[in-house]
């Protein structure tokens, strides 16, 4: 049975993960459509994309470092309460006059979203491997339904409210949601008192093992940001679909990856010694859709709408087995390489997964889908996956 403490933090995390998955995927179905209108190429979408995913990185480096220091608690509901309003500033970019203006605001608005978004993410796995010491990836893997819907959520819902109501309404909702969150989470989270670690990131990446699973990591981070930048282009003009329908396309990857995730969850804490084999697995499996759902020009497949939905549906169940054990067994290797068992290192652990997990996929994947297509940019994609399985 859960303490109240434990069913609290779950309640709290899941909204976390729900709302900032929901503000991450909000903008894929129809944000293209508008900065092009404003003058932006494909290269400037996907470095707007990006730009999230590198401050992400910075800022998950050095929150994971002084968790202790800022307070684990603190550090969560600042990081809600700066999201909310970034959503509602890049819900007025569209006042901006297109140009150089509009994309600098872009860049600014992002860039601080995605520190805050660090931050939640950041404290709120630390937390979660704090007090549920012994059942860490059946928690988180619960927790990623919660992720997964909000990426299911996201596009479609934000594709029909910018198709009845325009371009701002989606934003101010989801603002005024995540205000919402500050004062619950206030009210419903632990204070976790602990020590600052001596112990560095450079330490942790001095263990080959930690830096092959980062690497299996940023291929998964690498492949859903790169059709969060482009997918909803590439259905517009191969299958002449709509911002609203590209939004339930997007559900073929987040429902299975949401279903998945619980179950892969509860086997990897069962079965520790088989997450290497799910991750190799969920790996093959990521590398042979990503070729397949283009398709790949030299296969000479025409491009099917089921087929890219097929895709779509394995590439999000094969993520899930990948990516739920990549966590607890940093937290394990982390231990084994001496870390001491505490908030400090499960901060410094966080810090690296969050930075990882969302660096390269949209800044490539927009310029290789500008100078190449979209066929060969998703096969390029799939072969950094089937590399992450070699080395495995």
């Amino acid at each position: 049975m859960m303490t109240r403490q434990q069913t609290l933090t779950l309640i709290s995390m899941a909204s976390v993960n729900l709302s900032s998955m929901i503000c991450y995927s909000i903008l894929g179905p129809f944000f293209p459509i508008e900065a092009v209108k404003k003058g932006a190429s494909q290269t400037v979408i996907g470095l707007i994309f990006g730009c999230y995913a590198v401050c992400n990185l910075i800022g998950s480096l050095i929150l994971g470092k002084y968790i202790v220091q800022i307070g684990a608690k603190f550090m969560l509901i600042t990081g809600l309460f700066v999201s909310s309003g970034c959503t509602i500033l890049f819900g007025l970019l569209d006042r901006v006059p297109e140009g150089p203006t509009f994309l600098a605001l872009c860049f600014v608005v992002r860039s601080v979203d995605a520190v805050g978004f660090a931050a939640a993410m950041t404290s709120s796995f630390a937390m979660t491997a704090k007090i549920f010491p012994n059942n860490v990836a059946t928690v988180l893997g619960s927790l990623e339904i919660f992720t997964g819907l909000g990426l299911i959520l996201g596009p479609p819902v934000g594709g029909w409210f910018y198709q009845s109501f325009g371009y701002e309404v989606p934003f101010m909702l989801l603002g005024c949601f995540l205000l919402i969150m500050v004062p619950f989470n206030i009210y419903v989270l632990p204070t976790i008192d602990a020590e600052p670690s001596k112990d560095s990131f450079f330490r942790l990446l001095t263990h080959m093992k930690i830096v092959l699973i980062c690497y299996v990591i940023f291929t998964l981070s690498a492949g859903l940001g790169f059709l969060d930048a482009t997918l909803s282009l590439f259905s517009i003009n191969t299958f002449n679909l709509s911002p609203g329908y590209v939004g339930l396309i997007m559900l073929g990857l987040s429902l299975p990856y949401c279903l998945a995730s619980p179950l892969i969850g509860y086997f990897t804490d069962k079965y520790p010694a088989n997450r290497s084999w799910f991750m190799v697995t969920g790996g093959i499996a990521t590398a042979a859709s990503f070729c397949l759902l283009g398709p790949v020009p030299f296969l000479h497949i025409p491009s099917k709408l089921w087929l890219t939905i097929l895709m779509l549906g394995i590439i999000g169940f094969s993520l899930g087995m990948t990516a739920i054990p990549t966590f607890p067994e940093i937290i394990t290797c982390a231990y084994e390489q001496g870390f001491e068992e505490g908030l400090s290192t499960l901060g410094m652990v966080s810090g690296l997964f969050g930075a990882v997990w969302m660096f390269y996929g949209p800044i490539v994947g927009g310029l290789i889908t500008q100078h190449l297509s979209f066929e060969w940019a998703a096969a390029v994609q799939g072969g950094l996956a089937f590399l992450a399985v070699s080395f495995k």
